[in-house]
């Protein structure tokens, strides 16, 4: 039997439509399991790792991280992660991950457990203080400066252009003019 090119297109296409190849799309879909991220809320945020700025989709349930991946609309990784990116889920679920802040007071070998409150109130009350002892109104001049030289930052590079934007706003209206960012070292 000679089957020209033609009626072999129309042989193929009639036993796929048949189902003579065994394949049933609703039947295949079935037996798989359900994907790990079925009933979650996703979330578009940065890689925290290094100043690329990275997105990443990660998906929560009950809020408690189920799965971090690249975000194939992020048009500087495009859901591609380096090795680090990728071990993001590790952040939330690792065993050794401190959860609660860790002070050590000048002079002493040991770390104490302090609150969230606590630590929060000892940085504001650390940063016034400085800011307080070296605030400069004038300098050698008498031109107005309102200034402080005693307090720098330098900051994260997870953090997106908004945030950066906001932060260093803040960190100006403090007075300081030692304000850094790692996208910029």
């Amino acid at each position: 039997m000679e089957v020209s090119r033609r009626g072999f297109l129309k042989i193929s296409g009639a036993t796929a439509l048949a189902g003579g190849l065994g394949f049933s799309p609703g039947l295949a879909a079935a037996q798989g399991p359900p994907p790990k991220i079925l009933y979650t809320k996703e979330t578009t945020t940065v890689c925290p790792y290094c100043s690329v700025g990275c997105g990443i989709i990660v998906s929560t349930r009950d809020g408690k991280v189920i799965n971090t991946e690249g975000d194939p609309d992020h048009p500087i990784n495009q859901g591609a992660l380096c090795s680090k990116g990728s071990s993001l889920y590790q952040l939330s679920h690792n065993p050794n991950r401190l959860t609660k802040p860790l002070y050590r007071a000048p002079n002493s070998k040991e770390w104490k457990e302090v609150t969230w409150e606590w630590a929060l109130d000892k940085i504001a009350n650390n940063i016034k203080t400085a800011r307080d002892a070296s605030f400069m109104v004038k300098n050698e001049k008498g031109e107005t400066v309102n200034r402080t030289d005693a307090i720098a930052s330098v900051g994260s590079a997870a953090m997106d252009n908004e945030e950066c934007y906001v932060y260093q706003k803040f960190l100006r209206g403090l007075g300081l003019v030692y304000v850094e960012h790692q996208a910029r070292i």
